[in-house]
């Protein structure tokens, strides 16, 4: 081994293995850090599907670090302005992004999948010397570590670099909902979400003249079915769904990783130290929309340990920042599922209408 794994004398040589959010921001970090960085993708192309991804000013802050806020902000709109409503429309609170916006001094963004990757992208050829080699299925995480000082984990819930290092006791979960999401064409009159009995339907901005949207119901369900399960709901939520071509919408089985894992790292010596990142880490339902956000600042809080410190202590303050608080959103985001999804909607919705405006 070389650099900090080794001796502690500076920089070092990682492999990321995976190039989603997680990963990309990840390498950005280790190479602003001095670090020689590689990427694996398994996939032959990234995934650039056009999911809305909200961004909270902290990991926004995490970007501006990375070197990649402003293409950010270039690519993003504000998310000001959003209701929590039942099927018939009424009101049943606001969403707190006054709040987060005045705490913070600038809100939240919301950008699309294709925008952000394409940031983080940018952000990563700007030194150019960082291979991206897509197509690598990683099968032996042992062998791939060979000379390496550090191997991080950033390839998804189905991670093979944490099963590898962790076992197979945390893995993916199933929550018995499926997920719906797209974006239509056109720009809706009002945005947030709409609770209904044991489903609901979220709606954001992404771009000017577009729509996010996201829908959620218990078991399988069809193109058709989704449709069916909103017709009645208040406008223009059967208008997104008539609206947008079922073949570009994107239909997944929610999961979560369960259970939540005692370390994001393992340390060594003798073996080559992992640091875990993002979905691998701590995959977790949508709800609080706090995925990406948690990668980025997974991402950040790893490339800051690095520089402060040799490994493998840097990887304890690493996992000492991260865990706790990921785990907390992990946790706070699958309750929050619970909430939204329960057919005792009266006690809900009565409990909704206390949270302060």
């Amino acid at each position: 081994m070389t650099g900090r794994a080794g001796t502690g004398a500076g920089p070092g040589t990682a492999t990321v293995v995976g190039a989603g959010v997680g990963g990309l921001a990840t390498a950005i970090g280790l190479r602003r850090a001095g670090w020689r960085v590689t990427v694996l993708e398994r996939r032959t192309e990234l995934e650039r599907y056009g999911a809305a991804f909200g961004i909270h000013p902290t990991a926004q802050s995490a970007l501006d670090r990375l070197g990649v806020g402003e293409a950010l902000r270039a690519h993003s709109v504000p998310y000001r302005d959003a209701r929590i409503r039942t099927p018939d429309g009424r009101v049943l609170a606001r969403l707190p992004l006054e709040r987060i916006e005045k705490k913070a001094g600038r809100p939240e963004l919301l950008i699309s999948r294709p925008y952000l990757i394409d940031a983080l992208l940018a952000g990563l050829d700007a030194f150019g010397d960082v291979p991206l080699k897509l197509g690598e299925t990683v099968t032996d995480v042992n062998a791939l570590a060979a000379g390496q000082d550090l191997v991080v984990g950033a390839d998804g819930i189905r991670s093979a670099v944490r099963t590898a290092r962790f076992g197979d006791r945390s893995g993916p979960r199933s929550l018995s909902t499926v997920a719906w999401i797209g974006i239509a064409d056109f720009e809706s009159p009002v945005h947030g979400e709409t609770w209904g009995s044991g489903r609901f339907f979220g709606l954001t901005p992404v771009e000017p003249g577009r729509t996010n949207w996201y829908a959620t119901v218990p078991g399988a369900a069809t193109a058709d079915e989704l449709r069916g399960f909103f017709a009645d709901w208040h406008d223009p939520i059967p208008r997104i769904l008539a609206a947008t071509d079922p073949e570009r919408w994107i239909r997944y089985e929610m999961r979560h990783l369960y259970p939540a894992l005692p370390s994001f790292v393992s340390a060594g010596p003798p073996a080559v130290p992992v640091a875990l990142v993002g979905d691998a880490a701590h995959a977790m339902t949508p709800n609080l929309g706090q995925g990406a956000c948690t990668a980025i600042l997974d991402a950040d809080a790893l490339a800051r340990a690095v520089t402060r410190e040799p490994l493998p202590a840097a990887l304890r303050a690493y996992d000492r920042e991260r865990r706790r608080s990921a785990q907390r959103t992990a946790f706070a985001s699958r309750t929050l599922h619970r909430f939204m999804s329960t057919e005792r909607t009266r006690l809900r919705d009565g409990a909704v209408r206390l949270l302060p405006g």
